[in-house]
């Protein structure tokens, strides 16, 4: 039952990047608008003081902000999609059909029992206008309830045929008919639910905002830890896209969540500073510096003779980490053969936010280093304070260094470079990591990968049940994980590291793990993969 529950959990995480990755992408070309109207930049650069590059600019940021308006619709067709066992883009489609239905029939519902407010604002009412039709105010939520709902009666009706004049209203066309039903006595229900989850909300995200420092510490202390079991998502979601992230009203317009706050306070040249809210999305500060001093004290630590080697281990993973935020190459080098650091590091990510919420750096950082001068060098040294957070990012690259050192000499810790004879070292020679970078430069194709070499190592075809995949890691169910060849997965396939959890297997393969979902359903013969 446990191994079921977690399986779910993994699921829905996974299926949870659909609408999350997408989203990065709006707000780094709605900070691109900005730069065409920026005041300052346009003083520097008087040439781009023109109708055309400023109206570019207007259109490319004020149009994109509309999808922090819709994201109820967004998560409920990507959850839907993701969560889909087949025919995912059918299940998308359908989604899109049942939260029109949704929001249409609460509307009508909540006119006939007269709950519908009538005044001229719905701030403070609870209620909000969700494509052009008023409803209750349910955010993002509406979108993950109405997404697994979708999913749930796809997979269950997907399948289903009839015959003779009734054939039409088979697959996915009963899909919808049964969801409509669904789908209105769900708006009939949330009318009377929503108003008391609502409640139970806004006191959550009271009980954290008092808790203030405390509180971010354990939030990010926490989205480190979760990182083993693939569930970490679930930690920041909710604090980036609904009302536990704060409330702010920009432009008139009520916006809920970090993310989608800093989004419209981007756009928004009247805001002079971002929101305290930013610093739910400061989560890369240990992934750009705390973890390089974490591989540096690996590197000093390790056995002179291997230092060369493992050089090929820990500078691609670094140099990852810090561009492009993905740590689990590093976290997964010490994560199992010295625990203790995992924790060290998970606590020193939190108190890294704490320290930028204490010096009120208003800075944004998810991820790596790319992101950050993208977001915050356009909007300027007032508006977000971008210099002190790499200022406190310097700082934590010091602490980690030496927190690290001292404790792996302190306690013999087995990290990269100080295995005891007989323990595995998983190494990489030079020329292997220049066609690494070179493969990754070029792009990763499914020929590259030895997907049959893959299969025998996981105990064969007739070992695995299921095969998906996130954004770094190949996700699958086996019948019997101890036939699992770990040192074939990490020495044969490049693997970086292999988690196990009942029957659910998690091989990290890192950015080239979709050629590398993309290769083994090929081999497996599977008809359809993300």
């Amino acid at each position: 039952m446990k191994d079921k529950v977690m399986d779910q959990l993994q699921r829905f995480s996974k299926a949870m990047f659909i609408p999350v990755l997408i989203l990065p992408i709006a707000g780094i070309l709605i900070a691109v608008g900005n730069l065409f109207t920026n005041a300052k930049l346009l003083e520097l650069l008087p040439f781009m003081d023109n109708p055309v590059t400023k109206g570019f600019g207007t259109i490319l940021s004020g149009s994109l902000v509309s999808i922090l308006n819709n994201l109820g619709l967004i998560f409920c067709v990507g959850l839907a999609a993701g969560l889909a066992n087949k025919k995912k883009y059918e299940a998308g489609f359908t989604g899109l059909l049942g939260f029109l239905v949704f929001i249409n029939a609460m509307n009508k519902f909540m006119t006939l029992t007269g709950i519908l407010f009538t005044g001229e604002s719905l701030r403070g009412t609870g209620q909000a206008m969700v494509l052009g039709v008023q409803i209750l105010d349910m955010g993002v939520f509406l979108g993950i309830i109405l997404g697994i709902v979708t999913a749930m009666v796809h997979n269950r009706f997907c399948e289903t045929e009839f015959q003779n004049a009734f054939q039409i209203y088979g697959g996915s066309r009963f899909v919808f008919i049964v969801l409509i039903p669904v789908t209105v006595l769900l708006a009939v229900l949330l009318t009377y639910v929503w108003p008391f989850v609502q409640m139970g909300i806004t006191s959550l995200g009271g009980f954290i905002n008092r808790s203030g420092n405390f509180g971010i510490f354990i939030y990010g202390a926490l989205e480190r830890l979760l990182i083993p079991t693939g569930l970490h998502h679930l930690v920041y979601t909710p604090f980036l896209y609904t009302s536990l992230g704060g409330i702010e009203t920009i432009g008139g317009q009520v916006f809920e969540g970090a993310r989608n706050i800093y989004y419209a306070e981007i756009a928004d040249p009247s805001i002079q500073v971002l929101s305290r809210s930013v610093i739910w999305d400061a989560r890369g500060i240990s992934k750009m510096f705390g973890l390089m001093g974490a591989c540096l004290a690996m590197y000093h630590t390790a056995r002179p003779e291997n230092r060369n080697k493992i050089k090929a281990i820990l500078i691609p993973a670094a140099f990852t980490s810090f561009i492009a935020g993905v740590t689990e190459p590093i976290e997964f080098s010490f994560m199992f053969v010295a625990p203790v650091l995992f924790i060290v590091h998970a606590g020193l990510s939190g108190l890294s936010m704490v320290v930028l919420n204490i010096l009120n750096v208003r800075a944004i950082g998810p991820n790596g280093f790319l992101d950050f001068l993208l977001f915050n060098v356009p909007l300027g040294i007032h508006k977000t304070g971008w210099p002190m957070y790499i200022v406190t990012g310097l700082i934590f690259f010091v602490v980690y260094y030496a927190i690290f050192r001292l404790l792996i000499t302190k306690l013999n810790l087995k990290t990269l470079g100080r295995e005891t004879e007989g323990m595995e070292m998983k190494l990489h020679t030079k020329a292997e990591y220049k066609e690494k970078v070179a493969s990754e430069k070029e792009g990763i194709d499914a020929d590259d990968v030895d997907a049959a070499l893959i299969i025998k190592a996981l105990g064969g075809a007739g070992n695995i049940e299921k095969v998906d995949n996130c954004f770094t890691r190949l996700r699958l169910i086996l019948t019997d994980p101890d036939l699992v060849l770990e040192d074939v997965l990490k020495n044969g396939t490049g693997a970086n590291g292999v988690v196990k959890k009942g029957n659910n297997v998690q091989v990290i393969y890192g950015l080239k793990v979709t050629a590398v979902r993309r290769a083994v359903d090929e081999e497996l013969g599977n008809g359809e993969s993300n």
